[in-house]
């Protein structure tokens, strides 16, 4: 399963607290094309050296029998006109006949060929800073500024004229922007589909959905304008008091199914016209705003994992799961009590162009007021029908149980780190990144005497239709670290030396990642090609230390932001954690779920000792530092 990126983004016209500024104040027609024709393609590692990395990952994770045991693997699959270079050969001819090598395959089965539902499993929640209202009208303020802000990015979009990202120097791919609006994952029952409307006409509406009632809300006037803040609010208005009946039949819950069984209810509520027509709506529209209904009040520590809980699944059938349509890419949640923040579907884009449309958003709620506009009478915005058959109502009581059961289990933990931020690590000469992940690796070895295979995205953005690689956190380096930091043995200054030693490691393995040279997306390819080549699966691939490679018990990303904002998203496997970071100049954010099915797993706990592992990281450094003085 992939997970948002975790690289820090420079954008080349962004200043710190200002909206991203258009490069041109006009259209610039084929300017984006052009730059996706001038980025390199994803390149395809040489085999022996991926094979070694392999080798090395495997050590801290494995035991000396596996180990030995796939080492003689190994040898057989990098014989000289063996198999391995067989695979190697084709996939390299792969390269040469397609835009990007890997993009099809990962989209195909990281999600659209997933059957788990894409609440939890898959789609991100993203909690926003919590807004200065407590009541409808500032629920709708909000909303209708919210909509203006997408808006005035989605021009840049439209126009071709957002500044094009880079790291390092390098310029990035933008084409995940061009996926993120008017866009919608359709289900099927072997393999979903992905459907981007903006590439024919563009549509004009978004969704909005209140008390689980669906409303298309046309955003653009007759001349092609955007409709002013105050307009957007008005229209919400309407919205709302034509929508005040609580016991409509939550139809979007169909949406947080299984995949096969979410098919299969889809393709009974599309028999009919009527519905047809409203799912297309919901479909086509640029994004979806839920206006969500109160939720209970809970204690201030426990707020912040209860509005993040909301963001990721809606609380359950009781609350407001029914208040989404889970394959829209994109959906803002505004609650009445100043709670806010969003949830996307993932198979179109990682986390940062969410994250920068959010920054642009949120700089622009702060900057545009209220403006009364020339009373021009607007149509009332169209309520979507629904036909509800007993079938269907069926289906509906069937997705309310499974996606209880789910809301039940999932455990989830947000905070605030407020011992420091990334300044402080930055002034060590560390990687802030780097430096949280070794963290977590001693949290992880603190609980459990051992270390598992840790997933890590990095972007590959700077490719052509790139997507994303694996930084392996569990290495040699951190496992000699994580051993010696509790050892009363260990000389301080020993022990930080072997910290740093291990944060540069992640540090250098992240940067061969972003270069297209980690392992992961190598070994997956080499796999699909052997499927597709229709031969016997190679035995490496057939290993127990495979199946403990690829089996992620810590799933982790970095999604940096402007905003004082955090990501959050399940864990990967049922014995697994989910760890989202958004790191802030003083303080971090951080996201921590798990499984209650799972006795030996535990947010809170994992949160507190990742907490204490940064905090003892940072008392070694300081107490070494002072010492030499």
């Amino acid at each position: 399963m992939d997970r948002p990126n975790s690289q820090k983004l420079k954008s080349t016209s962004l200043r710190p607290g200002c909206l991203v500024r258009p490069i041109a104040p006009t259209k610039l027609p084929g300017r984006y094309f052009a730059h996706q024709k001038s980025l390199p393609r994803l390149p395809i590692p040489p085999l022996l050296q991926t094979l070694e990395r392999y080798l090395l990952m495997l050590e801290p994770i494995v035991s000396q029998e596996e180990l030995e045991h796939t080492n003689q693997l190994v040898k057989e699959f990098a014989q000289k006109g063996g198999v391995g270079a067989r695979l190697q050969a084709s996939l390299e001819r792969r390269a040469g006949k397609t835009e990007n090598w890997l993009s099809d395959w990962w989209l195909r089965t990281a999600y659209l060929e997933n059957r788990l539902p894409v609440v939890i499993h898959s789609s991100p929640g993203v909690l926003l800073p919590k807004q200065d209202y407590h009541d409808r009208q500032g629920q709708l303020r909000f909303s209708a500024k919210l909509i203006a802000g997408v808006l005035d990015f989605k021009s840049m979009i439209d126009n071709e004229t957002l500044p094009v990202e880079s790291l390092g120097g390098s310029p990035l791919c933008m084409n995940q922007y061009y996926q993120i609006l008017s866009s919608c994952r359709i289900p099927g029952s072997k393999s979903d589909s992905f459907a981007n409307y903006s590439v024919t006409k563009k549509p004009a509406h978004v969704t909005i959905v209140h008390n689980f009632q669906f409303f298309e809300l046309f955003v653009y006037n007759s001349d092609g304008s955007p409709l002013t803040v105050d307009q957007l609010y008005m229209q919400l208005e309407k919205i709302w008091h034509s929508s005040l009946q609580t016991n409509k039949e939550p139809i979007g819950i169909l949406s947080t199914g299984h995949r096969n069984s979410w098919a299969n209810a889809y393709n009974t509520l599309i028999k009919d016209k009527v519905n047809k027509e409203s799912v297309k709506c919901i479909q086509r529209s640029i994004f979806t705003i839920c206006l969500d209904a109160p939720v209970p009040k809970v204690s201030d520590d426990l707020y912040m994992s209860h509005v993040g809980a909301q963001m990721l699944h809606g609380g359950g059938s009781r609350w407001n799961s029914g208040n989404r349509w889970f394959d829209k890419t994109l959906q803002f949640i505004v609650g009445e009590d100043g709670s806010c923040g969003l949830v996307y579907e993932h198979s179109s884009s990682e986390g940062p162009p969410i994250v920068a449309l959010l920054d642009h958003v949120f700089e622009y709620c702060k900057t545009s007021e209220m403006v009364r506009s020339p009373m021009i009478p607007l149509a009332m915005p169209r309520k979507l029908r629904f036909n509800i058959t007993s079938d269907i109502k069926r289906d509906i009581e069937k997705a309310k149980q499974n996606l209880n059961m789910m809301v039940r289990d999932m455990d989830i933990k947000c905070f605030v780190f407020e011992h420091f931020g990334k300044d402080f690590v930055k002034s060590q000469r560390l990687s802030p990144d780097a430096y949280i992940q070794i963290a977590l690796q001693l949290a992880y070895y603190r609980i459990y005497g051992e270390q598992r295979a840790t997933y890590e995205s990095a972007s590959l953005r700077m490719f052509h239709l790139g997507r994303t690689d694996t930084i392996r956190s569990a290495s040699v380096e951190s496992s000699v670290f994580v051993r010696a930091m509790d050892n009363p043995q260990e000389q301080k200054q020993n022990k930080v030396t072997l910290m740093r030693q291990a944060v540069q490691a992640h540090r250098a393995y992240t940067d061969l990642a972003i270069k297209g040279q980690a392992i992961d997306r190598h070994l997956f390819g080499l796999k699909h090609q052997a499927i597709e080549d229709l031969v016997r699966i190679p035995e490496i691939f057939m290993d127990t230390s495979y199946a403990v490679a690829f089996h992620f018990n810590l799933s982790t990303s970095q999604v940096p932001a402007k905003t004082d904002c955090l990501m959050c998203f399940g864990p990967v496997v049922p014995d697994g954690y989910g760890v989202c970071y958004n790191p802030m100049d003083n303080h971090m954010n951080f996201s921590v779920s798990a499984f209650n099915s799972c006795a030996e797993t535990n947010a809170a706990k994992l949160a507190h000792y990742l907490e204490q592992a940064l905090v003892d990281m940072r008392d070694l450094i300081v107490q070494t530092n002072s010492s030499k003085l």
